[in-house]
């Protein structure tokens, strides 16, 4: 994994406002905020003990810049150090490394949200699971609904006169309804807490035979709904599962390791703005022990929905998260190139070093395992309280 400074950081570094969360070692260590600022990190940790508590600070941009220039945000590492101490074979506990920037909120994901992967979708349901069978179903769909959803505004009444047709033809779906309907698909990925950082391992089930990492913008709500920033996600996809059926969604997303955040989330300021994230660019590749390589991309203009949309469906009226929410957008991102054997598309191997970026919001790097193969999940909100309350911080 290349965990190398210059190439985690976004393009414009030097003028971000940046904020994640580190390990900070000591008698009284434990996770902390941070503010990343001019190659170190900034423990944040008197200004919030928590990275749920500082994204909902009123003003936040503003509390963090205050706090790294009063002194009251003390330097608890050099970022290049801390980045190569954050790899899942050297971490020294001893020293200060990087965590996924969120614990407190709730991890909330969107699916079906770009005409590409809404259709791979229809394709996984279509082919029962079955990579063998994706791609002649893949040539059939394309063909008979492909063109038909290309400019679809979800929800609009061109949207229900596309579904009235496909009803017709035989060729509705599930995952049309949630990517052409009035209703986002908005699922609970994983437990607070629960999401790894850069350079850590991220996981899928060793009962996986069809799998693929899911690139994503990840927007940081605060508890009121609002988006303060944004970030970089895997929400890794177990395409056999899911196939067979949609009721075992739960089980193909929540697993040991399988949600990777960060590096950083990106605060909201007068250099990075709403409409900023919406052009994001992201790109992925895959890098596999054998020497294989897969790579591509997408633009966030190519969503069906805008984030705002999103962020509403998922925090509203109805659905409270006084700690706030990371919200994953969907990807456009679906590699079907051959690797196994002819007709089978992609899927992971152990060892695969995915690397997700965005050129103003950093990069995402991580190695594939077996979720029983990756140290499991201990420090939940229990210990954090216990933690934060020893350290004198609540």
């Amino acid at each position: 994994m290349d965990l190398a400074v210059e190439s985690i950081l976004p393009e414009d570094a030097a003028v971000a406002t940046l904020v994640g969360r580190a390990w900070v070692p000591g008698p009284l260590g434990g996770p902390s905020p941070v503010a990343v600022l001019n190659g170190r990190a900034y423990d944040l940790s008197l200004v919030a003990p928590t990275c749920s508590q500082l994204i909902c600070t009123p003003d936040v941009t503003a509390v963090v810049r205050e706090a790294v220039s009063s002194g009251r945000a003390q330097p608890v590492g050099e970022v290049p150090s801390m980045l190569l101490n954050s790899h899942a074979d050297r971490r020294n506990p001893s020293q200060p490394y990087f965590l996924a920037p969120c614990d407190l909120q709730a991890i909330r994901a969107c699916g079906v949200t770009f005409v590409a992967s809404m259709l791979e979708r229809v394709i996984e349901e279509h082919a029962k699971g079955d990579p063998a069978l994706a791609e002649e179903v893949r040539a059939s769909l394309g063909r008979e609904i492909g063109a038909s959803l290309s400019s679809v505004k979800p929800g609009s009444a061109e949207a229900m006169r596309v579904k009235a047709l496909l009803v017709e033809r035989g060729l509705w779906s599930q995952y049309l309804e949630v990517g052409i309907g009035p209703d986002a698909e908005v699922f609970n990925k994983s437990q607070p807490m629960s999401a790894v950082g850069v350079g850590a391992e991220v996981g899928i089930l060793q009962s996986s035979s069809w799998n693929n990492p899911e690139p994503e913008v990840v927007l940081a709500l605060d508890a009121d709904g609002r988006i303060v920033g944004g970030t970089l996600g895997n929400d890794v996809n177990l395409r056999d599962m899911e196939g067979r059926s949609a009721l075992l969604l739960g089980r193909a997303k929540d697993n040991n390791a399988s949600c990777a955040i960060g590096p950083f989330i990106r605060l909201f300021d007068d250099k990075f703005t709403l409409e900023d994230l919406r052009g994001t660019e992201v790109t992925v590749s895959v890098d596999g022990p054998e020497g294989f390589h897969a790579s591509g991309g997408y633009s966030l203009r190519q969503i069906s929905r805008d984030p705002t949309d999103l962020a509403a469906q998922a925090m509203g009226t109805n659905h409270q998260y006084p700690d706030g929410a990371m919200l994953f957008l969907g990807t456009a991102f679906a590699p079907t190139q051959d690797r196994e054997a002819p007709g089978r598309g992609f899927t992971h191997r152990i060892g695969d070093i995915v690397t997700i970026r965005a050129a103003r919001l950093g990069t995402l790097v991580n190695r594939v395992n077996h979720c029983h193969e990756i140290p499991p999940w201990t420090f939940g909100v229990g210990a954090l309280m216990r933690n934060l309350s020893e350290r004198g911080l609540i």
